[in-house]
């Protein structure tokens, strides 16, 4: 059986350090890696896209990431209970053309009892920034 840790009920140590492994996992910018996190049959709404699946996230992913090159990610904390955590985020990357953007937002998770993802909803608006003004 499938899991990660650390699993449901979260805590306020257990919340935090399962946003950081987030983190860690989405600038590593690798597809597979980052969709084991999720249920086999996980649902996402991602702007307005709506994913069911971790193949698809994983089809999804590879295609962000064509898409947002040198992507850089910082995931917050901001609220937890039980089996879920809500989630506040920035992220940098350019397109192709080599315009910048600071894509910000909000996230809500909920997991199943073996600390996968099961629900992500995804709140996102991009900003276009000068290089200049990078944070990440």
């Amino acid at each position: 059986m499938e899991q990660k840790l650390p699993l449901p009920p979260f805590t306020l140590e257990t919340a935090t350090q399962k946003v950081l492994m987030a983190q860690d996992a989405w600038n590593t910018k690798n597809p597979d890696k980052v969709s084991l996190a999720y249920t086999i049959d996980t649902e996402w709404r991602n702007r307005d896209l709506f994913i069911n699946g971790r193949e698809t996230v994983k089809e999804f992913l590879i295609a962000k990431w064509q898409k947002e090159l040198d992507y850089k990610l910082k995931k917050e904390l901001w609220a937890f209970t039980d089996n879920r955590i809500a989630v506040r985020f920035e992220y940098e990357w350019h397109d192709d053309k080599g315009q910048w953007y600071r894509s910000y937002g909000n996230e809500n998770w909920e997991f199943d009892e073996n600390g996968l993802m099961k629900k992500r909803f995804a709140s996102i608006n991009d900003l276009a920034i000068k290089e200049s003004d990078r944070r990440l």
